[in-house]
């Protein structure tokens, strides 16, 4: 049962206006604000575009080599075999970032972790915690190699913007 802020009447279900005052009830304001987990998804994938400015034969032929960039260190196959086509040169570059910063945290979590492990209980909690981070790398890599294997040169949502080479 939801009641009018105004006069505090009862409303009806999905009524955007208070049968007795004429008050809006907001109902049409929570569903425009609804976020369902596709729009999320979509949103957090809502990166720069670089396809168009790809050659089509090269995408269609260093597909391989977009989604070698983005297994950890395989990074270093297309990095040297395949440096003179742009859409692997792309898919490596956003590769390589993604390498360094697991790296990063990788040194950071353990740091982390050994400093906790000293407290039984609160170790365990932060370590589960700090492992969750790398979840957000599997999926950062899943969405490279998700766009490699459509062909297109998309950036890596949060990382993406970086270059280490041209």
């Amino acid at each position: 049962m939801a009641f009018c802020s105004k006069c505090g009447a009862e409303i009806k279900d999905g009524s955007k206006f208070c049968e007795a005052c004429g008050a809006n009830t907001g109902a049409d304001k929570k569903e425009g604000n609804k976020m369902d987990f596709s729009d999320a998804v979509s949103n957090f994938n809502n990166t720069d575009d670089y396809t168009s400015g790809m050659d089509r034969s090269d995408v269609e032929n260093n597909k391989a080599m977009g989604v070698l960039a983005y297994l950890s260190w395989l990074v270093i196959i297309p990095l040297f075999a395949a440096k003179d086509s742009k859409f692997a040169r792309f898919h490596t570059n956003q590769g390589i970032v993604l390498a360094i910063f697991e790296l990063i945290w990788w040194v950071v979590e353990g740091i982390i972790a050994a400093v906790f492990s000293i407290i039984p209980v609160v170790g365990l909690i932060v370590n589960l915690v700090l492992g969750l981070v790398n979840i957000l790398f599997l999926v950062l890599a899943i969405i490279g190699i998700v766009n490699a294997i459509n062909g297109k040169a998309k950036e890596l949502p949060i990382i993406g913007k970086i270059r280490v080479i041209k």
